[in-house]
């Protein structure tokens, strides 16, 4: 038998304990900053030791690694649930007022405010963020394409590109209005996006 071989016990109890240290990392970056979260912190809020967390991350980078993975992994997954769709603009507009609940959330604004804060620092956290944004992006441009096709539109990249860029703005920028003003009406700001989503999506 490989050494490699894991049962299918065994390799959920592997995702299990890979999950909590990922939970425990994000609760020390988003606490403590990316430098101030030392493995030995992370290991303590794992309540593991920082050998076991080695076993599974090679470094912190590998740590915010996964958890953009994690990120995308959603995105990807909403992206093609939209494709699918009956109506994939509907499904869209429908879908604003859980994307602004999840940018105002701040436990997780907070966390991806620090990694995008760290890639600012870090070249290696950089190419991980970036290459998640490439990716998301493109998957975002396939269901606009998609959209404004149906509707008999023939925009061309340039113009995808700046519809992608724009949603991408209105709910990142939410993340930081969030921590900025708490108090902001949800509900009425969810409306608003949900005209302008509309508004971008059947423009001429």
């Amino acid at each position: 038998m490989s050494a490699e071989y894991r049962s299918p016990s065994e390799q959920q109890r592997a995702e299990a304990r890979r999950e909590q240290i990922l939970c425990a990392a994000a609760t020390c970056f988003r606490n403590h900053g990316f430098h101030g979260a030392s493995i030995a912190l992370i290991s303590k809020a794992a309540g593991m030791s920082a050998g076991h967390i080695y076993h599974y991350f090679d470094n912190k980078e590998a740590i915010i690694a996964a958890i953009v993975e994690r990120d995308l992994e959603y995105l990807l997954t909403l992206s093609a649930q939209l494709r699918a769709a009956q109506d994939t603009r509907e499904a869209m507009i429908e879908h604003v007022t859980e994307g602004v609940r999840r940018s105002l959330e701040p436990h997780d604004a907070g966390l991806k405010l620090e990694v995008v804060a760290e890639a600012a620092r870090n070249p290696q956290v950089a190419e991980i963020v970036r290459e998640a944004d490439r990716v998301c992006r493109a998957s975002l441009a396939t269901t606009l394409r998609a959209i404004r096709r149906a509707d008999g539109h023939d925009d061309d990249e340039g113009a995808i590109d700046t519809m992608v860029e724009l949603l991408a703005a209105m709910f990142e920028g939410l993340m930081i209005r969030g921590i900025r003003n708490p108090q902001m009406d949800r509900a009425a700001v969810a409306r608003r996006f949900q005209a302008t989503v509309r508004q971008l999506l059947t423009q001429p």
